[in-house]
């Protein structure tokens, strides 16, 4: 073979070498953009569902709140009902519109000493004699069981609000 045919052969098979570059070149940039588009699809498929789940955490919260704010109201309004309540109570006993009595035991405990359980002068019930509570201490009864009534409405607010932080 001569000089010319070598060279002839040398540039076809350099330029089969080129053109095979080439094609093995587009080949892998096309993998290459597919596995791309893969992945940024994969990706958009998991911003989507981050998206429902943050959605729906965000409504769930909101119930929350709106539950939470609805006891608050409701625990309010029954704390409010309570002394206003408790006011009343405090107002009619301090203008001696109402008094407070307790049952007296008339049980013989002494032994014989006769001790009636008869009606008094001016009564028509028959039965248990009751003492009337000076109004100092229906106050202070009052006060008690004011602050009674508070701590339970208070606790009944407290549980309401670790159930509904529950569910």
């Amino acid at each position: 073979m001569s000089a010319i045919a070598w060279r002839i052969a040398g540039c076809a098979l350099l330029l089969g070498v080129v053109l095979g570059g080439y094609g093995q070149a587009w080949r892998y940039g096309r993998l290459l953009a597919e596995q791309e588009q893969e992945l940024l699809q994969q990706r958009l498929d998991q911003a989507e569902a981050l998206h429902g789940l943050l959605l729906t955490e965000r409504e769930q919260r909101q119930g929350l709140e709106q539950r939470l704010k609805d006891t608050t109201q409701l625990h309010w309004k029954e704390l409010t009902d309570a002394q206003q309540a408790q006011a009343r109570l405090r107002d009619r006993l301090a203008t001696a519109d109402l008094r407070l009595s307790v049952l007296l035991d008339t049980t013989d405990q002494c032994g014989g000493c006769g001790v009636s359980a008869t009606a008094g002068a001016g009564s028509v019930v028959h039965g248990a004699i009751r003492a009337y509570l000076d109004s100092e201490h229906a106050q202070r009864i009052i006060k008690i069981t004011s602050e009674g009534d508070r701590a339970i409405i208070a606790l009944r607010a407290c549980q309401k609000y670790i159930k509904n932080l529950s569910n």
